[in-house]
């Protein structure tokens, strides 16, 4: 008896010590957030973000918030250089504004609290894995611009300058930013963290408008408007979302043109209003 009273007593005090880390850990984490928010935003900072597409877009009340975003992602990641890559100033601002940019109406999420390191490499990574084909194993290589795996996101600074300061047709940062909203519900499954009174619709539209791409991806028949989303879309829910979150920044009129169903649920997911003519 008097075993098993010291084995609970011992439970109950790790117990005790593990809460009293966590609310450390919190207390922690909040005063650090306040100190940073206190931060000037440094006018070079200023100079890179107002090169951006987007943030001409944004009212003066979003303007503001992004800047805050901005020095809590800079001053709470990890920036890594791989294969002798330097972290610059440019490279920082603008992979924390294009993050930043995904959460800016969403303030539950606006740290990335599980995203520990961003690693940057300076030129395409090339992947191996091996494959089966009817029995048949080889060893087959890919290039990849980016990955997103939980508490890391990596990336090829080559690509993801492509598209900082330009619209284009895709936006790395965007894309692998996308995984990480993703990641935020828990498994990347296309589902981001919604709103109670959101999760009908968004997952109504965006299951609809996947399965429609995932036809005409294994026809390669008929593509007419879901050439926009393209077939990389139809790999998983997860690359729908992160394509589509895309198109969302990268081609908002053609998306709404297209897709209004879908432009919208993104648009209100998001909170930004993305497309011109409005």
């Amino acid at each position: 008896m008097e075993y098993h009273k010291t084995l609970l007593a011992l439970f109950l005090l790790l117990g005790l010590f593990y809460a009293l880390y966590l609310l450390f850990s919190y207390l922690y984490e909040r005063s650090n957030l306040r100190r940073i928010d206190k931060l000037p935003f440094p006018p070079s900072y200023d100079e890179i973000i107002k090169k951006t597409p987007h943030y001409a877009k944004l009212s003066q009340e979003q303007k503001e918030r992004i800047k805050k975003l901005i020095l809590r992602f800079i001053h709470t990641k990890t920036f890594l250089g791989a294969r002798g890559f330097v972290i610059t100033q440019e490279v920082k601002v603008l992979i924390a504004f294009y993050a930043s940019l995904l959460v800016l109406n969403l303030p539950r999420f606006d740290s990335y609290r599980s995203l520990k390191q961003v690693i940057v490499y300076p030129h395409t990574l090339i992947s191996e894995e091996i494959a089966a084909h009817g029995g048949i194993y080889t060893q087959e290589r890919f290039l990849l611009g980016g990955l997103s795996i939980n508490d890391t996101v990596i990336l090829s600074w080559h690509e993801a300058k492509k598209s900082a300061y330009h619209l284009h047709h895709s936006n790395l940062m965007l894309h692998e930013f996308a995984h990480e909203v993703d990641f935020m519900q828990g498994d990347a499954n296309g589902v981001p963290p919604l709103q109670e009174a959101q999760y009908k619709g968004f997952i109504d539209i965006l299951s609809k408008t996947y399965k429609r791409l995932c036809k005409k991806a294994n026809t390669d028949r008929f593509w007419k408007e879901y050439k926009l989303l393209g077939r990389y879309a139809a790999t998983n829910e997860a690359e729908f979302f992160a394509v589509a979150t895309e198109r969302f920044f990268e081609k908002p009129d053609v998306l709404k043109e297209k897709f209004p169903a879908l432009y919208k649920q993104l648009k209100d997911f998001y909170g930004i209003e993305t497309a011109s003519g409005v």
